[in-house]
């Protein structure tokens, strides 16, 4: 694993080291994709939308400011409030291209989410269901809702951290969470009375 922190790679990435742009990615691409997801939709479209933010983060990185440089978590937060941001935006301008084409790409919105797990064993097929189940979840909740719980979730975002990324009060980002899951856990309910049924001795 590289050592340098995220200042250091955004530096070395300025002056052409591709390998830092590797890195980056490694270190931020699962919470992107969660995100991105989250508003788009799977199908493979939010992976091209991760892909596009790297681009932007290779043509123009974001500057560190020198009060932040040096400070690890301070660097880490800057850079992904930045990749937060523009995944936001581009998703964005994805589905507003997206509302002008609809009626030829509906199957699109269509595609299942729940992917087929390899893995042998009973564990690894209540993983893989439980995986599902959550992702069903959130793919039923309104847009504002999945979106903060997975930067919440999957990003560990802050509530103010969050509310810079959506433009939303903190407020507003708080009871979008709480009802959110709310809502999830009414999805995983089946799946864990399914457990304890199994696990019940009659």
């Amino acid at each position: 694993m590289d050592p340098r922190t995220d200042g250091e790679l955004l530096t070395a990435l300025q002056r052409g080291d591709r390998h830092a742009l590797t890195e980056l990615v490694e270190r931020h691409q699962r919470v992107l994709l969660g995100h991105a997801r989250a508003l788009v939709g799977d199908g493979g479209r939010h992976e091209d939308i991760v892909q596009e933010v790297y681009l932007k983060l290779l043509e123009r990185p974001p500057q560190i400011p020198p009060e932040r440089l040096g400070d690890p978590e301070a660097e880490r937060a800057l850079l992904r409030a930045w990749l937060h941001t523009v995944t936001r935006n581009c998703c964005m301008d994805s589905l507003r291209s997206d509302s002008r084409r609809r009626a030829r790409e509906s199957s699109a919105a269509t595609q299942d989410i729940a992917r087929p797990s390899h893995v042998g064993g009973a564990v690894a097929v209540e993983q893989r269901d439980t995986r599902a189940a959550v992702e069903r979840g959130l793919a039923k909740l309104p847009q504002d809702q999945r979106e903060v719980l997975v930067l919440r979730l999957l990003g560990e975002r802050s509530y103010k951290d969050i509310a810079e990324i959506t433009g939303k009060k903190i407020g507003t980002v708080g009871w979008l969470i709480s009802e959110g899951l709310k809502a999830l856990a009414g999805e995983l309910a089946p799946l864990a009375d399914g457990v304890n049924g199994r696990g019940a001795k009659v």
